[in-house]
């Protein structure tokens, strides 16, 4: 005969980390009430239900009209680490909306999470780290980060995060760039940017070379990339294995060759003969800017004096299947053939 067992164990369905959702439009109501609780395990599980719940694209509104955004920034400086974590989610989760990024600025939300760049927890500044990046990537938010003075603190953390974040810190200073580049000139980036062309991790030296490429825009950048021997690490990036890294580095010598101090140091530092070799790389985008910056050299004498014996080469790239390789082929051989 079978005997009836009593489990003190909840029901399998029952998830006791989470609070339950109430029903229909009364749930975010609910939950943002809970988030301001007094009781840490009812924040705790708030929070948890918020972060589930927020990754439908049609709760993002409601939630905000609820005034969940408020909530969660006042959560950013929780004691405890859960709520910390989960708040940090929750608002990355908003960011990845365009009404959430509004809502970012409407509450000055930007300034608060960046507070939690120096928590001693990896994964809540990971958390805070990806909510700003995702911010940066329109206009109005990486203006806000440049305001809110976030680049020399981003620079610096450069030299001290972990891997992970560091890719996501670079992706940000990419977009803020856009935006405004005195500010990362006088923080130092293109001395750190160029100490990151040597990392041991493929991304990061791609991405480092990439932000070179935007500091190097202004005349200003394209100076200190000479100043601070910038242009000889990014020679040594065109023999990168990674296809990627071999194109930033090229666009960014394309960027810093347009002055004649940069045609000089890049000749001296023999960037010709790789770059010359990157002509028949098997990557389009890595053909194209080694062609734009061969361009650049050859309005240099000793530039043109050098590319007179690889016109052939360049040439056969004017067949090249991609358009925008057979017009800057086109136009190299236009300056390098050139004669006064």
């Amino acid at each position: 005969m079978a005997l009836t067992v009593i489990s003190a164990k909840y029901p399998p369905q029952i998830d006791v980390t989470r609070t339950p959702f109430a029903y229909g439009d009364r749930a975010l109501p609910r939950l943002n009430r809970e988030l301001n609780d007094g009781t840490l395990l009812v924040r705790q599980r708030a929070v948890m239900s918020l972060c589930d719940y927020l990754h439908d694209p049609e709760h993002i509104a409601e939630a905000l009209r609820c005034g969940i955004a408020q909530s969660l920034k006042e959560l950013l400086v929780d004691a405890d680490i859960t709520v910390r974590q989960k708040s940090t989610e929750c608002l990355h989760v908003i960011a990845g909306h365009a009404i959430g990024r509004n809502a970012f600025l409407d509450h000055g939300i930007i300034m608060p999470i960046s507070k939690l760049f120096d928590d001693k927890e990896d994964i809540a500044r990971k958390n805070a780290h990806k909510a700003v990046e995702m911010i940066s990537k329109t206009p109005p938010g990486a203006e806000g980060i440049v305001t809110g003075d976030l680049v020399p603190m981003l620079v610096k953390k450069l030299q001290s995060e972990v891997e992970e974040i560091k890719e996501m810190i670079l992706d940000t200073l990419h977009y803020c760039m856009r935006v405004d580049t005195k500010k990362a000139l006088e923080a130092g980036a293109m001395e750190t940017f160029t100490q990151l062309l040597a990392h041991n991790s493929e991304v990061i030296r791609a991405k480092a070379a990439r932000d070179i490429m935007d500091l190097s825009v202004p005349l200003d950048g394209k100076n200190k990339a000479v100043e601070v021997e910038s242009v000889a690490a990014l020679v040594e990036m065109l023999k990168d294995a990674t296809p990627d890294v071999r194109a930033n580095a090229a666009g960014a010598l394309m960027t810093i060759t347009i002055t004649t101090k940069g045609k000089y140091t890049a000749i001296k530092d023999n960037a010709i003969p790789e770059l010359v070799e990157l002509v028949n790389d098997p990557v389009s985008e890595v053909r194209l800017n080694a062609l734009k910056a061969l361009t650049c050299l050859s309005e240099a004498p000793e530039g043109r004096e050098t590319l007179l014996n690889h016109v052939d080469l360049i040439k056969t790239r004017t067949g090249d299947e991609i358009p925008a390789v057979v017009k800057a082929a086109q136009i190299a051989v236009k300056v390098i053939t050139w004669k006064p």
